[in-house]
């Protein structure tokens, strides 16, 4: 991957709010739902995720900065400070993600028997005092709508080893699980694998707390004389009303039909309508709204005083 802050079209001095924005309108424009088929698309879909992945973490961001840490959230070469170098860290974060292969917690491989022998032990000789091996961060992608209703992810660790995790209904962005002993080996046990839950955004829905939202557009006739359209929810379509003479912004509630709770209640849906004239706009419907205009005059923004 190359410079994170180029992939985003962002500067390094970007805002956490900035950096997030830009992530939302690539994501939303490379989204794989939106582009069927399309592997080149799709790689770019990952390599955007793992940019965001990397500068909306602070600590690997400002990593990333320094230079302790490449594109891929790998350390860099040990060369700097301390006797181990400055790539060395205990209870570090992985990047370069969704995965990386060695992911910066707990100590690199080889470094368990050097440490034991600066503590004054040789390999096998383990004391109630010896160190725990680190714990290891993973950052994992998981798709917006498994994040609302949960779901099963298959994640690969960096030894290798391949794990069914359980994604919990209303898992938030930044959501973290533990998986106990998968972390970094040590002489007084293995460290945890923590694995930092990253929410995809969906090219229709948007969240606040357990309810959600979609923006739908509906076409002229449709919003004046009234219809019965088709909607998308988060476990399939519904048939909605649209009102006679609805505008742009009209918001119909779909009871029930929001992210589920822990207690089992669910939030709500909301529909949001956005009135699409047809393109481009026929003349027949030009001249029609032009006389209708001439006789009925009326300014929408006159309520808001503008």
């Amino acid at each position: 991957m190359s410079d994170p802050y180029h992939i985003l079209g962002v500067q390094k001095s970007a805002s956490a709010d900035e950096i997030k924005s830009a992530y939302r309108k690539l994501a939303k424009k490379m989204h794989p739902d939106v582009n069927p088929g399309r592997k080149d698309v799709e790689h770019k879909f990952k390599e955007i995720t793992a940019a965001y992945d990397l500068l909306s973490d602070k600590e690997k961001r400002a990593r990333y900065d320094r230079g302790e840490i490449d594109a891929q959230g790998q350390e860099q070469s040990f060369g700097n400070g301390g006797p181990f170098g400055g790539g060395y860290r205990r209870g570090g974060k992985a990047g370069g993600g969704p995965f990386s292969s060695f992911g910066g917690g707990g100590m690199p491989p080889g470094m368990e028997d050097i440490f034991a022998e600066f503590m004054g032990g040789g390999r096998g000789k383990r004391s109630n005092n010896a160190p725990h091996g680190g714990d290891v961060t993973y950052s994992l992608a998981v798709p917006f709508v498994q994040t609302c209703l949960g779901g099963k992810q298959r994640v690969t660790l960096g030894s290798g080893k391949t794990i069914d995790i359980t994604i919990p209904p209303a898992t938030e962005d930044g959501h973290k699980l533990r998986l106990r002993g998968q972390g970094q080996e040590g002489p007084g046990g293995t460290g945890d694998a923590i694995i930092e839950i990253r929410v995809e955004p969906h090219p229709y829905f948007t969240r606040k707390d357990n309810d959600v939202t979609v923006e739908v557009p509906v076409s002229l006739p449709e919003a004046a004389l009234g219809a019965t359209i088709k909607v998308p929810t988060l476990d399939g379509s519904v048939a909605v009303k649209v009102p006679k003479g609805a505008n742009s912004g009209t918001s119909l509630r779909l009871k029930g039909k929001g992210i589920p709770s822990a207690k089992g209640e669910a939030g709500d849906m909301f529909v949001k309508l956005k009135i699409m004239l047809p393109e481009p706009l026929p003349d027949d419907l030009t001249e029609l709204v032009e006389k209708w205009a001439k006789k009925h005059p009326y300014d929408p923004r006159k309520k808001l005083g503008w």
